[in-house]
């Protein structure tokens, strides 16, 4: 220990992480003081309501009902923004904090996708750390790892698994056979799931992180808005057995890959080989794998969310703050941080899983195979499957004639050409309903 002064928190938002924080900190204190060579006293906390019972000790500690009063305090050094949300009562407290001299450490992905640069440039004026880990991946420790252990590297690629809500659905899935609407359901009641699942099933969730996370890889400005999002609703037990048996499995994958074009980023239902780590990150768990040019291939995973993990997070960038280790947010000062050129998805370049819904007529089959040619698509395989009795689009419609589900894979391609090879099957009219298209992330 040393003869420093002790370093005030304040916490604003006392939910599940802040609630774990506090536990953290009342129980590893006298750990971290050793650590890191100065004391961490909570001195003051904001919340909705004083009277919630949140299952840890607030005595005696200075209650602040209005979050921006608690970051402009005089009491406090650091502020803790656990309260959630891009815009509003979190967007006001940090800027309100850096503005006053606080440090801020922060939890809210959603915040720094949308406001980070406006934020990093007020901490970097006065010198203030602006520390994320818990915005990512819960309690892996991918932010510290860019920042500092892979700096003598040059990145390619970052990609993972970034939210559980997905990560356990999609697992449930695999291993029960089931419908996406059930299993949804049973995550919404096991508290998995939100009431309203939009943010984590249609890929917002993993789209903060991954702008944060590309941000931090490529030296750019975070650009929430350059990302593609594709959820997870579409996903069919079918198409878990199918690439059970072509050897992947299906994951919600948040990549980032630096091309030629530019940074192609992307969240959506992503074929991974079985044989992978990633593959076997399953049910709430998340993971980030990390390819650097003298590095290799690195992987984390653990939990992504929850009290305690994310807490661990948390404290972690306030022992930093306590050990004097300031560093610009992104690596880079704004200055230097790039505006990242967005390619689109139409020059992805990939393999591909596609589902049509065929009609079982004559010509149909080699129909579709002359335009795949005509894009110059190489398939790899074509398979005619038993149309299963619950999946919808197959059948008999109308017109008389049974349609049955034809997987395709394709070798590399580019998904410009594959979109008009789509559309003209489509136009040909020898499928029903809508192609399903899943990209094959080669791991």
């Amino acid at each position: 220990m040393t003869d420093l002064p002790p370093l005030r928190l304040g916490i604003a938002g006392l939910g599940t992480v802040g609630a774990g924080l506090v536990s953290l900190l009342r129980e590893n204190g006298a750990a971290i003081a050793e650590r890191s060579g100065r004391s961490v006293v909570l001195a003051g906390v904001s919340a909705r309501s004083p009277a919630k019972d949140r299952g840890v000790d607030l005595s005696g500690i200075p209650w602040i009902a209005n979050a921006c009063e608690l970051a402009r305090s005089d009491a406090i050094d650091v502020y803790v923004e656990l309260i959630g949300g891009e815009e509003g009562p979190a967007l006001q407290s940090v800027e309100a904090a850096l503005e006053a001299g606080k440090h801020v450490v922060t939890a809210n992905k959603a915040l720094l996708a949308r406001h980070g640069i406006y934020l990093a440039g007020l901490a970097e004026k006065q010198g203030l750390a602006l520390n994320f880990e818990a915005a990512i991946a819960g309690g892996i420790p991918i932010v510290k790892g860019l920042r500092e252990s892979l700096l003598g590297n040059s990145i390619s690629r970052v990609y993972g698994i970034l939210n559980g809500t997905s990560n356990y659905i999609l697992t449930r899935m695999q291993r029960e056979k089931l419908p996406f609407d059930e299993v949804l359901a049973e995550a919404q009641a096991l508290g998995y799931a939100e009431a309203d699942p939009t943010f984590d099933i249609d890929g917002q969730d993993a789209g903060h992180k991954l702008a944060l996370l590309a941000a931090l890889a490529f030296g750019v400005r975070p650009d929430f808005g350059s990302i593609h999002l594709e959820g997870i609703r579409r996903i069919e037990p079918f198409d878990f057995d199918a690439a059970e048996e072509l050897g992947y499995r299906i994951k919600l994958l948040a990549v980032a890959i630096q091309t030629e074009e530019g940074i192609e980023a992307r969240v959506s239902p992503t074929m991974i080989p079985k044989t992978s780590a990633l593959a076997r990150v399953d049910g709430a768990l998340n993971s980030v794998a990390v390819e650097g040019d003298y590095a290799g291939l690195i992987i984390l995973a653990g939990p992504g969310a929850g009290a305690r993990a994310t807490a661990s997070s948390v404290a972690g960038d306030i022992i930093d703050i306590a050990r004097d280790h300031i560093s610009p947010p992104f690596i880079l000062p704004v200055s230097k941080l790039r505006q990242q050129t967005r390619p689109g998805m139409s020059s992805h370049e990939g393999g591909f899983y596609i589902r049509l819904s065929v009609y079982d007529r004559p010509g149909a089959i080699a129909a579709i195979a002359t335009r795949m040619a005509e894009q110059d698509i190489s398939l790899e395989s074509i398979v005619q499957r038993r149309a299963p009795t619950d999946l919808p689009g197959f059948g008999r419609p109308g017109n008389g004639a049974q349609s049955t589900p034809v997987v395709l894979i394709t070798h590399r391609t580019r998904e410009e050409r594959l979109r008009a090879a789509l559309d003209a099957i489509v136009e040909d009219g020898h499928v029903s309903g809508i192609p399903q298209t899943i990209r094959i992330e080669a791991l």
